[in-house]
């Protein structure tokens, strides 16, 4: 398998498996929208990590494979491509990605796909295609120039340059810069605190933030209402403020 799927403790950690630099190869696109499905619609999956291992998190698609694909092929592949990634982003549940070393081309873009992204103090990131001749296939051009803003997204897009963890973490490229060694324990320590977290709150959460941010203010917020009221028929939101009047803030057991 190119990759893998692992839960414990609420937490899924789907693994890159393709030594030695986790080329994002098609049989890993497909097998990455494969995880990322799964790990939506399982119940005991209720936060999500993406690594890489501790080496690389992503070198980027396998150019030589896509050497030879004509503008045809790509036709016919792009919107794959594309999908594989989306269904990362859009599991809806809190997903961080644990970035070691290289994370360029696909390997950015789907870093980007999460929520949230904590990086080696060694890690290198980056979309390196207009060096290829090409552009980001994967969500590059978009996702990147709603993380960073579009000035910051065309200096590294246009340039194709690699980004160090701390210029990354100044751009807000990633959130969080730990020791090489402490990235998946700190992510999964991060996916694991939320994972005891009231699922569908988080669900509504992630779900207002995202489409909010594709839409004008006012329908963002019809959004954001409609998930709030909704949330009013949910168990967890009895015992949230039961807890909260009974015991005070921060004690509440979900389920």
């Amino acid at each position: 398998m190119t990759a893998t799927l692992e839960v414990a403790e609420g937490v899924g950690t789907i693994r890159l498996d393709r030594p030695p630099m986790n080329a994002l190869d098609i049989a890993t696109q497909d097998r990455l929208k494969e995880l990322a499905e799964e790990a939506a619609r399982r119940d005991d999956v209720r936060a999500v990590v993406i690594y890489g291992g501790e080496k690389v998190f992503a070198a980027g698609a396998d150019i030589k494979e896509m050497q030879d694909m004509d503008h045809a092929a790509m036709i016919v592949r792009s919107g794959a491509l594309q999908e594989s990634f989306t269904a990362v982003a859009r599991i809806p549940k809190p997903v961080v990605a644990a970035v070691t070393g290289y994370a360029l081309g696909g390997g950015c873009e789907l870093a980007l796909c999460a929520d949230f992204r904590i990086a080696a103090d060694n890690a290198k990131l980056g979309q390196p295609e207009i060096l290829l001749g090409v552009i980001p296939g994967a969500g590059g051009t978009q996702r990147l120039a709603r993380l960073i803003g579009p000035s910051k997204a065309k200096d590294l897009i246009f340039t194709g340059r690699h980004v160090k963890a701390d210029e990354a973490l100044a751009i807000g490229l990633v959130d969080r810069v730990v020791p090489a060694a402490e990235v998946y324990e700190q992510a999964h320590a991060w996916a694991a605190r939320l994972a005891k977290g009231p699922a569908i709150a988080l669900r509504a959460a992630k779900e207002s933030i995202d489409a909010g941010l594709e839409t004008d203010i006012d329908t963002g917020l019809a959004i954001e209402r409609t998930w709030f009221a909704g949330l009013f028929a949910t168990e967890d939101r009895e015992r949230g403020m039961r807890s909260f009047v009974e015991e005070g803030p921060g004690k509440a057991k979900f389920v």
